[in-house]
């Protein structure tokens, strides 16, 4: 299981979600991406079936709720189904 970052942030005037790792490494995730690359049920499904998940550009993350395992992630576009797991932020983003 990967463990929490040491420190995340939101830069959510320059549309960024900043993570830092105990080993050093940054992961520097674009609101955007994070909208489309959403691990609810339902963005999953329509990924599935070969539909684009359509996130745009300008879409902002506007808050961040721990959730043990990971964050629960909401956008300014309504969205907050998605929980992204630390593993899921690590390493597929």
């Amino acid at each position: 299981m990967t463990q929490p970052p040491l420190r995340l942030r939101n830069a959510a005037r320059d549309g960024w979600l900043i993570l830092e790792w105990a080993d050093g490494a940054v992961s520097r995730i674009d609101h955007a991406r994070l909208r489309a690359a959403c691990p609810c049920a339902q963005c999953r499904a329509q990924r599935l079936r070969g539909r684009i998940v359509a996130a745009e550009q300008g879409v902002r993350l506007r808050d961040i709720r721990l959730q043990g395992y990971g964050v629960q992630l909401l956008f300014d576009d309504g969205h907050e189904r998605g929980i992204y797991p630390w593993s899921y932020l690590r390493d597929e983003l």
